[in-house]
């Protein structure tokens, strides 16, 4: 029997204007999991697209059970036994489960030159693979009437129902709750039972110690090490990670508190089940942190303050004057920004630019005669951010889809750092992000309100919440619950009690 199950030997693979893959390797040890680790851009995601034959290597070769294979497409992958769980769900929400988990293999049946769909047993063997993964759900209810988590389950079932030897988690966990990680991790636990090897992407710390047994490092593109997870401590990840180390996870704050800048009375949705009599003020240069459960409605709430969601009552005030808010456009004016949640749905715009992605909320600012775009100087202020906030990039020209996830959260970051708003509202900052680069979004938020701005921050990361944020609200069920303020109750306990505050 082989040492290892797969193999990847001199991986190269390059892109107009970059290389994103040099000479890397990885070795996989049967019926393990294998932590793949490294900063955002730096090649993880491509080496698996290789591997799952989303994009054809320029170099190297694939060794699974100690044979070289060639794998020009996903199809021919799964054929091998190998499956992806992709980091972006691409479900097709409008059919049922059962008709998911089967996309492009269905069951059929012949009768005699025709063919036809077998939903009997195609709904029959999908209740088989979902008990298999220890869900109940219904086959045939619509996938888009389940979370996001019982969506990545059924990405798992259907891997599983591949009888797939090696399946390629990248980044599971960014959308699920504590309680559906924990769920994942009893999948894959079960999985390395029964001799499956997985490769794992993500950027958690917590969860690679819990799941991996190995972990392979990569930097910019290339082959960093290989070691057991037991042998390499938190601090050790991360120096190798991002080449240096990083003694102070949150930086020090130089930040002074000034008067309040935005007030918010009494608002209400126009959801009876969404935010209700919501109360909470804002001051200059402050960190302000929304803690909360899933469901707890922070998101619907900041939605709802930058006018994306309806508000039924209640009034705004920015320095002590009402605004009316009735679409973001009302809400940009008054001085607000809005980083949301789900950069891939509603953040970036994935057919354009690096440039226009940034561009796009101040073009209306740089107008010659009124009417013509000043390129110079919107080039000038994009390429400021570019190099401010680091992000890897061949230049301003290519497209945002191109880039990493981190990196196009980077991007974001920068549109609303170029529109210099007062107010930021950064819904989920950091998710999806690795260690260095999230040490330096909490670099540019205390410089921010060192700058005298006002930033409010929802965070489901307990010590990143209790880490950055001057005060705490913490919501349950559409209400705050409890705010708090004394560093002495700045705490997990504090955060969960006012959480599970019904």
């Amino acid at each position: 029997m082989a040492e290892y199950k797969l193999e990847l030997k001199g991986v190269c693979k390059s892109f107009p204007g970059v290389k994103a893959l040099d000479n890397v390797q990885l070795s996989l040890r049967p019926g393990t999991v294998h932590a793949l680790m490294g900063e955002n851009g730096a090649g993880k995601s491509t080496l698996m697209k290789c591997l799952f034959g989303i994009y054809k290597m320029d170099a190297g070769e694939v060794i699974l059970d100690g044979q070289k294979i060639e794998i020009g497409n996903p199809d021919e992958a799964m054929k091998y036994g190998i499956a992806m769980v992709h980091q972006e769900l691409q479900p097709v929400p409008a059919r049922s489960v059962g008709e998911n988990l089967y996309l492009g293999r269905f069951p059929v049946k012949k009768y005699g030159p025709l063919q036809v769909i077998d939903h009997k047993a195609m709904y029959a063997e999908t209740e088989k693979w979902l008990q298999e993964v220890k869900m109940d759900f219904d086959p045939k209810a619509l996938l888009g009437t389940l979370s996001v988590g019982q969506m990545q389950s059924v990405e798992i079932a259907k891997a599983v129902s591949q009888q797939a030897k090696v399946v390629i988690f990248d980044e599971p966990t960014s959308s699920l709750s504590d309680n559906e990680v924990e769920a994942l991790f009893r999948i894959m636990n079960d999985l390395r039972d029964k001799g499956v090897t997985m490769v794992y992407i993500s950027h958690k710390m917590d969860e690679i110690k819990r799941i991996a047994d190995d972990i392979t490092i990569m930097r910019d593109g290339t082959y960093v090490g290989t070691w057991r997870a037991e042998d390499m401590t938190t601090d050790d990840i991360i120096a190798k990670m991002v080449g240096r180390e990083l003694t102070n996870v949150y930086p020090p704050r130089e930040n002074e508190l000034g008067e309040v800048i935005m007030e918010v009375k009494d608002l209400c949705s126009i959801h009876a089940k969404s935010f209700q009599h919501i109360n909470f003020t804002l001051r200059k240069g402050e960190i302000l942190g929304f803690g909360g459960l899933v469901g707890a409605q922070r998101t619907e709430l900041m939605e709802g303050i930058f006018g994306i969601r309806g508000v039924e009552t209640g009034e705004i005030l920015i320095n002590g004057k009402p605004v009316k808010i009735k679409h973001p456009k009302d809400a940009m004016k008054a001085g607000i920004g809005l980083i949301t949640e789900d950069r891939r749905g509603n953040g970036i715009f994935g057919c354009l630019s690096i440039k226009d992605n940034v561009g796009v909320s101040i073009y209306n600012k740089h107008l010659k005669a009124g009417f013509v775009l000043d390129h110079k100087k919107i080039d000038g202020i994009v390429d400021e951010n570019i190099q401010k906030l680091r992000i890897k990039t061949p230049s301003m020209k290519e497209h945002i889809a191109n880039l990493s996830g981190g990196n196009q959260q980077k991007v974001i970051v920068s549109r609303w750092l170029a529109n210099d708003p007062d107010v930021l509202i950064m819904d989920e900052p950091t998710r999806g992000i690795d260690v260095g680069a999230k040490h330096e979004i909490y670099e540019i938020m205390n410089e921010l309100a060192k700058q005298g701005k006002a930033i409010i921050m929802i965070s489901s990361e307990m010590a990143e919440l209790l880490g950055m944020s001057d005060r705490v609200y913490v919501m349950c069920n559409g209400k705050i619950t409890g705010e708090i303020t004394e560093e002495a109750e700045m705490n997990q306990e504090s955060v969960m009690g006012y959480a599970t505050k019904f």
